[in-house]
């Protein structure tokens, strides 16, 4: 057993593990042949955790068919965590105001290592919007959420941060991400257009506890002939609205002190 070993070792588990990390990357289901070689293990040994894990609904396959995909179940057990679960009831109420006032959905995206994934959302009132599902996923370095959330850490936090985005995107320039979010700092939100969507600009402003950013609420803006909220209103208002989660969020612990 070599230093950087584990003291004890759980087998089973580990196969669970491994198997379950390698669904969580992939963007197709995968047969029990890329699964074996996924992990490195023969079909022998991961065809009873494959039982397991879909009788639990770890996992599924999607029309019965033999490929594999993970289900949200990992998904939802992490947001009965109480923080988490705290953050998102206090801040849907204010979000459906917003979405209403904005005429456009907006969504709230937390901190996940090199990435950033969207934990709750709310539909626009109308027929034309953009939805963001939740649970999707992108890398911190490439959203204005994740810029957002990057702005409002301490130096200790963002250089951890930016270690771990560096170590999964090796040709990441890190300098134009740190004068963004400077830029962002300042003007208290994040304006840019969407690196996914043509036509789209991604407002984020953060939603702040203990001086630092938990999440950050964002609406991916559409400019609709028509509509009496134009971009500006629509920054405004956001800014409002995280700025309202975060006073409720102090004051909810101030009481539960």
């Amino acid at each position: 057993m070599t230093a950087e070993s584990p003291k004890y070792r759980a087998p089973a588990l580990d196969k669970g593990l491994d198997i379950l990390e390698l669904l969580a990357k992939a963007v197709t289901p995968l047969t029990i042949a890329e699964i074996s070689e996924g992990v490195g293990r023969s079909r022998s040994e991961i065809f009873r955790m494959l039982q397991v894990l879909e009788d639990r609904d770890y996992i599924s396959r999607p029309g019965g068919e033999g490929a594999y995909s993970i289900t949200p179940r990992l998904f939802r057990l992490g947001m009965e965590q109480p923080p988490v679960k705290s953050l998102v009831e206090t801040a849907l109420p204010v979000m459906h105001k917003l979405a209403e006032e904005v005429e456009q959905s907006c969504h709230l995206v937390v901190p996940s290592k090199e990435q950033i994934v969207v934990i709750a959302r709310v539909d626009p009132p109308g027929e034309i919007g953009l939805v963001v599902r939740v649970g999707h996923r992108r890398p911190m370095s490439r959203s204005a959420s994740g810029h957002v959330l990057l702005a409002w850490q301490d130096d200790e936090t963002r250089e951890r941060w930016f270690k771990t985005m560096i170590a999964h995107e090796p040709d990441l320039r890190r300098r134009p991400i740190e004068t963004a979010i400077d830029e962002i700092r300042q003007a208290g939100i994040a304006t840019i257009p969407s690196q996914v969507v043509d036509g789209v600009t991604d407002l984020s402003a953060p939603v702040i506890e203990h001086d630092r950013a938990v999440c950050a609420m964002t609406i991916p803006f559409i400019e609709r002939r028509g509509s009496s909220v134009n971009m500006t209103t629509a920054r405004h208002l956001l800014m409002n609205a995280a700025k309202r989660v975060s006073h409720m969020l102090a004051h909810g612990q101030m009481k539960e002190g």
